[in-house]
């Protein structure tokens, strides 16, 4: 649950604004599709690798961004 303290002269669009920031840091939306499917712990891991090994080709010049 969020809780968003706002003053009462505050308006509203700045606790809107707060509000979504708040639910962002909080990353509530990411979990929830990662949840929508599962997805095998070695298909997972393998995603990983894959990133890694691109990164790793990246700051070595191999690929051009």
């Amino acid at each position: 649950m969020l809780i968003i303290d706002s003053k009462d002269c505050e308006n509203i669009d700045k606790a809107l604004k707060k509000y979504k920031k708040k639910f962002e840091k909080s990353r509530t939306l990411l979990e929830l599709r990662d949840r929508q499917s599962y997805t095998k712990p070695s298909v997972k891991r393998r995603g990983e690798v894959l990133k890694a090994v691109y990164k790793q080709q990246i700051a070595s010049g191999k690929i051009e961004v």
